[in-house]
């Protein structure tokens, strides 16, 4: 039985079902608001907001585990006030309802920390960094090399960009609307990097999705304005992630069409550099 891959129309949410049902959230980056404080943006807490949706989220699909995709908090390198508040909160409340699995993103260091103030007994697993293989599926951040286990997965869903796609008038003014983006991965970068070759790379020409992020305040980049050196992590920088074959839906479920197509459009802002290289656009948050 292959994996069923299902995105929640109108929310950056996915449920992933074979043996088990799963469901996956990305880049919350609680204490969000303490960051964008220290820069005269004065947001009030939005944990509450968030941990809402989740559970309503948990009501509606009824997983049987739920995978957090890295950058649970938001803070590096420190710990903020608010996340010590609010992260254990937020997990425990979760895991009261489902067992929970974390797989760390570039934003959690110290995430050990704040899961010893939860609560013997929760079922929470902190995961590789390099990702993992549930029910036939392998998950990972992004900002480092997936595990390579991973490339045998029929499906690896992915995080850490937080992909957008921007619509540009004729007049210069412009809007960003989270996506979804399904792609696949080029094997030879791949190759090179894990310096194996034919049978010896575990290789299933996987499926990648690229999950939207949760968090609303936290920007991110316009995959139709983007090339790979637009794009963070080492899979990008490599160039083993089919960009111009990949197809963006809006979260509604609109389907766009392939990312190389949306760059000839009138919708798309054209790169200033004739060598390619262009401005990078990202949102002013760090990813």
């Amino acid at each position: 039985m292959t994996a069923a891959l299902e995105p929640i129309v109108d929310e950056p949410a996915l449920v992933v079902e074979d043996t088990i049902r799963v469901l996956v959230v990305a880049d919350i980056h609680l204490g969000i608001e303490w960051d964008l404080a220290n820069s005269s943006i004065i947001v009030p807490s939005q944990s509450a907001q968030g941990l809402a949706r989740i559970m309503e989220y948990i009501d509606t699909e009824t997983p049987d585990r739920v995978v957090l995709l890295g950058d649970v908090k938001h803070n590096v390198p420190r710990i903020s006030w608010q996340e010590r508040e609010e992260v254990p909160h937020f997990l425990e409340s979760i895991a009261r309802r489902v067992p929970v699995d974390i797989v760390p993103g570039n934003h959690d260091g110290d995430m050990e920390y704040l899961l010893q103030k939860i609560p013997a007994g929760l079922e929470i697993t902190l995961q590789p960094a390099r990702g993992f293989v549930l029910d036939g599926v392998g998950y990972f951040h992004g900002h480092t090399w997936p595990d390579p286990e991973l490339l045998a997965c029929r499906h690896i869903v992915m995080a850490h960009n937080h992909p957008s796609i921007r619509f540009t008038d004729s007049l210069g003014s412009s809007s960003a609307e989270p996506a979804w983006i399904r792609t696949r991965l080029h094997r030879t970068p791949l190759e090179s990097h894990y310096r194996l070759r034919g049978d010896d790379l575990p290789w299933s020409d996987p499926e990648v999705i690229i999950m939207p992020a949760f968090c609303q305040l936290c920007g991110g980049v316009a995959f139709n304005e983007s090339m790979h050196d637009d794009l963070l992590g080492p899979v990008f920088a490599a160039n083993a992630v089919d960009l111009d074959g990949g197809q963006a839906y809006l979260l509604d479920g609109t389907r766009l069409g392939k990312l190389k197509d949306l760059r000839k459009l009138d919708i798309t802002k054209k790169r200033a550099d004739p060598g390619g290289k262009g401005t990078k656009r990202r949102g002013k948050v760090s990813r």
